[in-house]
């Protein structure tokens, strides 16, 4: 049992998150936390300077945190995004199709219950942030 994953081959980013209004109010910040209510297409135009982007999960049914993964990912974001709070082993599946690749979990994870659940499904029919070729692709090149 962990309270924290992840799926990165670089460095882990030391450096405390600060807020979307801290952040946007300075100019040094390598690492922001983004609430719910927070818009992540302010941080578009800064996403290179960008190495961690933490993603506030304050209740397990709370879905908007997906949406924010996903906007980040397609508009380009490379970093670590690292979902943070109520995150529930049966999640993070889909948290890794929108393209989180850290969690830091409130409660443990149980890791071998994780691993049997991304390996559920290894065909998937939407393109999305991790990557993963759909089904459609795999058909017809």
């Amino acid at each position: 049992m962990v309270k924290s994953l992840r799926y990165r081959d670089d460095a882990v980013h030391e450096e405390p998150a600060v807020t979307l209004d801290s952040f946007l109010g300075q100019s040094n910040a390598t690492a922001v936390r983004l609430e719910p209510t927070d818009d992540p297409r302010a941080l578009i135009p800064h996403l290179d300077r960008l190495a961690l982007i933490e993603v506030a999960f304050p209740k397990f049914r709370d879905g908007r945190g997906y949406s924010i993964g996903s906007i980040l990912r397609e508009a380009g974001y490379v970093g670590e995004l690292r979902a943070q709070g109520d995150v529930l082993v049966d999640q993070i599946p889909l948290m890794r199709r929108c393209g989180f690749d850290s969690f830091v979990a409130d409660a443990e994870i149980d890791v071998e219950t994780l691993d049997k659940l991304l390996a559920l499904h290894p065909i998937v029919y939407q393109q999305t942030a991790d990557r993963r070729p759909p089904v459609w692709a795999l058909r017809h090149g």
